[in-house]
């Protein structure tokens, strides 16, 4: 595996976890908001992804090791419904003085959010590593000077 595949790997995998972390803020961010019907209620975003597979030959043309990336396939919207509350005194309320909340798990999002920011953060452990490794090959190669 070369150091191209490996930054490529764990370039994509960054790229997934941004996505992640993306719709987790506008998940939180649209957790209170109300609206006067259930249809208009805000829907949960959720990230879908694929692992792409391939296979590399190796120089010699013999051996081929798999290659994945992770792929955003889609961002669907849940399918929660939304939560109705009663609150008169609210100006979206309806006739019966219900307004709807969207079904957002608040606890779940954070979850969510810590696990996306520690994959980041292992993926970008990887790229240091892999830089690390690039930097003592060169340094072999000064060594007769």
């Amino acid at each position: 595996m070369s150091f191209t595949d490996i930054y490529s790997i764990a370039g994509s995998a960054m790229n997934a976890q941004t996505v992640r972390l993306n719709t987790v803020a506008s998940n939180l961010a649209n957790a209170d908001a109300v609206s006067a019907n259930p249809e208009d209620a805000y829907k949960a975003l959720k990230p879908v992804f694929a692992t792409v597979y391939s296979n590399t030959q190796l120089a010699s043309g013999e051996n081929a090791y798999p290659n994945a990336e992770v792929r955003i396939v889609d961002v669907v919207q849940s399918r929660g419904d939304a939560e109705k509350r009663y609150e008169p005194g609210n100006p979206l309320a309806n006739r019966e003085g219900y307004v709807y909340y969207p079904d957002i798990d608040v606890v779940a999002e954070m979850a969510d959010m810590m696990s996306a920011t520690r994959s980041f953060e292992t993926n970008v452990e990887v790229l240091s590593n892999v830089k690390s490794m690039q930097q003592g090959l060169l340094r072999l190669g000064e060594g007769g000077r």
